[in-house]
């Protein structure tokens, strides 16, 4: 269980570290930034690398909501979702210091209150949405986006499926979640992520945190039962 935790920090971290650090540092250079696009890919290619480096230790869930999820779909034993949890979010918020460590030796940043919508890339609805779209507008996208996430893993996963290219699956379908929904909320679908850098903002982020956890982890469940519903006397 320890090598499999610790699989989980190193995981989260490098999710937060490459997908978010593309956005704080990456994103919006002007004429030279990444944009969107750029952020969306960051955080499939997070997913992708992850999988095929800590997969076979972990199962490579590297998010809370995918977690729940698992466990839903009976996937994953639901007395080591706590654990898993808390490994998930400490490699969060580590990626996150290291991030806003990096971050602070530039001055223009260092001068930037880390206030607005979307600041250190949290994510938020209302006010801190990054095109202001409404609470429920958001825990729809939220919910949905999820939901299908973890559909897609569970199919890229299954055992009649195309295990080799399980993380290539996963890995775009994260990346096509970022391109619908970064205007949305900034993209969530994993609570780890939104604690990590809400901690380090000033904009209120943290407020809006228990959202980022509702949303995500109701859409977790929520795929894992529809997927389970449908593999369900196939198995058999």
């Amino acid at each position: 269980m320890m090598k499999r935790l610790t699989a989980e920090f190193l995981g989260t971290f490098w999710l937060v570290l490459g997908g978010c650090g593309s956005a704080v540092l990456a994103a919006g250079i002007p004429d030279l930034g990444i944009g969107y696009a750029g952020v969306a890919l960051a955080f499939g290619l997070t997913v992708l690398t992850g999988a095929y480096a800590f997969g076979h230790v972990s199962g490579a869930h590297f998010n809370p909501a995918v977690t729940f999820g698992l466990a839903a779909g009976n996937r994953f034993d639901w007395k080591d979702v706590p654990g898993y949890v808390i490994a998930q979010v400490i490699g969060g918020i580590a990626a996150a210091a290291v991030l806003y460590y990096v971050a602070m030796g530039n001055a223009d940043f260092a001068n930037n209150p880390l206030t607005g919508a979307g600041a250190f890339a949290t994510n938020g609805f209302g006010d801190l949405s990054p095109h202001g779209y409404t609470m429920a507008a958001c825990a729809v996208i939220e919910v949905v986006l999820t939901a299908v996430f973890v559909i897609v893993i569970m199919g890229a996963t299954h055992k009649r499926g195309v295990d080799s290219l399980a993380g290539v699956a996963i890995g775009l379908c994260l990346t096509l979640i970022h391109l619908i929904s970064i205007p949305v909320t900034n993209t969530s679908v994993n609570p780890a992520r939104s604690t990590a850098v809400a901690l380090f903002a000033n904009n209120g982020a943290t407020g809006q945190l228990w959202f980022f956890w509702l949303m995500p982890i109701i859409g977790g469940i929520l795929g894992g039962i529809i997927y389970r519903f449908l593999v369900r006397g196939n198995d058999e």
